[in-house]
């Protein structure tokens, strides 16, 4: 909401709406924030401009760095998943400059995890093959939110000082606006929940929503660039998420004094990387937590089976990598699906950039018109703010 202390403003404030709490979202109000801000310190105050800005959330979090934790009565110390995005690498330096503050307060921290590669059990290879790949470093460094990957993303809402998020709240698609443009007397958009309840009128309306799902809220808007929002191909990821208890014996692959690792990349299984979520900085009072993710174009062809069987095929795959027996089978067992995951891009040109309507003011974002990562959903909210303001 606008700051108190700010005088009344003589030109009407922008009224803008993001459709989805996740880092695009999150990174877009933060730049909106700060550019208005810049432009109003080169103002008289009379004349500042303070932006209104909703942020709106179907689920009840923002961020969408997700963690799943469960606790031991026994011991009173959790088990912890980060069974979405595990890490974010920070390459421009325009991204490195904007998590700089976090990094100085430890909220964010570098990962020098020690990462193999893994060749599970076969029929030909009695145990599994393991040797040394790399070191993450502080040359390109690998970075997690701590206590829990949630965190960021709760640290960057907390921050923002004119925007409300509203949760909970599924935004209605956007059909009728084509039919209608050439009798609107404004640019503003009136947006609808599910329910059919107005939820305002908004000088600009920005989607940081999957493309499956941004597609279906401008289907029959009349947005001119709605063909471009399945462009980029995005696939599944399954998610499956190991515990051990305190007085387990763990898994051969894990107590081998022979090679420490913290990441393995897995070869010639369904199982794409392994990562030992206790390993992690500031996580070493976990119980022992791993989580464990499939390969996106083998989740992406089982993407609407059964979970359970996803999940039994997992663990058998998951098995054959790690190696345990009857003493050391994982206590805690989980999985989740990701429809939306990866985007499938094949080069830095084929990325395709934010959709900007600019007769209606809307724009289609999200980290999917870029590499599909973390630093995507800051490159696009740097794009989406450089269109508004």
């Amino acid at each position: 909401m606008p700051n108190s202390t700010l005088q009344p403003t003589q030109i009407s404030a922008p009224k803008i709406a993001i459709i989805g709490g996740g880092l695009t979202g999150l990174f877009t109000a933060t730049l909106l924030e700060r550019a208005f801000s810049q432009i109003n310190d080169q103002k008289i105050k009379d004349r500042a401009l303070v932006p209104e800005i909703t942020i709106f959330e179907k689920s009840r979090s923002v961020g969408r760095l997700a963690t799943r934790y469960r606790s031991d009565s026994h011991t009173n110390k959790n088990w912890q998943w980060a069974f979405g995005a595990q890490f974010f690498t920070a390459k421009s330096a325009s991204f490195q400059q904007f998590i700089k503050p976090w990094l100085q307060t430890d909220l964010l921290r570098p990962w020098h995890a020690q990462v193999v590669s893994l060749t599970p059990m076969a029929e030909n290879n009695p145990t599994a093959d393991m040797h040394l790949k790399e070191q993450w470093g502080s040359t390109q460094a690998r970075y997690i939110s701590t206590p829990k990957m949630t965190s960021w993303g709760r640290a960057l809402a907390d921050n923002l000082q004119h925007t409300t998020v509203n949760f909970n709240t599924r935004i209605a698609p956007l059909a009728g606006y084509k039919q209608t443009l050439a009798n609107k007397t404004s640019n503003k958009t009136e947006l609808f929940d599910e329910n059919g309840n107005s939820l305002g009128h908004f000088d600009w309306v920005i989607c940081t929503a999957p493309n499956g799902q941004a597609v279906e809220i401008m289907a029959d808007s009349g947005f001119t660039e709605q063909a471009k929002i399945t462009e980029p191909k995005m696939q599944a990821c399954y998610s499956l998420m190991l515990g051990w208890n305190t007085d387990q014996p763990l898994p051969e692959a894990l107590s081998r004094l022979d090679t420490a690792w913290d990441v393995a990349y897995v070869q010639e299984s369904i199982i794409d990387r392994i990562f030992i979520e206790h390993h992690k900085p500031e996580y070493h009072a976990l119980l022992p937590s791993m989580t464990i993710h499939a390969r996106n174009d083998w989740s992406e062809q089982h993407v609407d089976d059964d979970i359970d069987t996803i999940k039994a095929k997992l663990l058998e795959a998951a098995q054959r990598a790690l190696n345990w027996n009857a003493e050391s089978t994982p206590s805690q067992v989980d999985c989740h699906r990701w429809r939306y995951a990866a985007t499938v891009t094949a080069s830095h040109k084929d990325q395709l950039g934010i959709l900007v309507d600019d007769e209606r003011q809307w724009i289609v974002s999200g980290d999917w018109c870029g590499q599909g990562n973390i630093e995507s959903c800051y490159q696009m909210a740097a794009q989406t703010v450089a269109v508004i303001v």
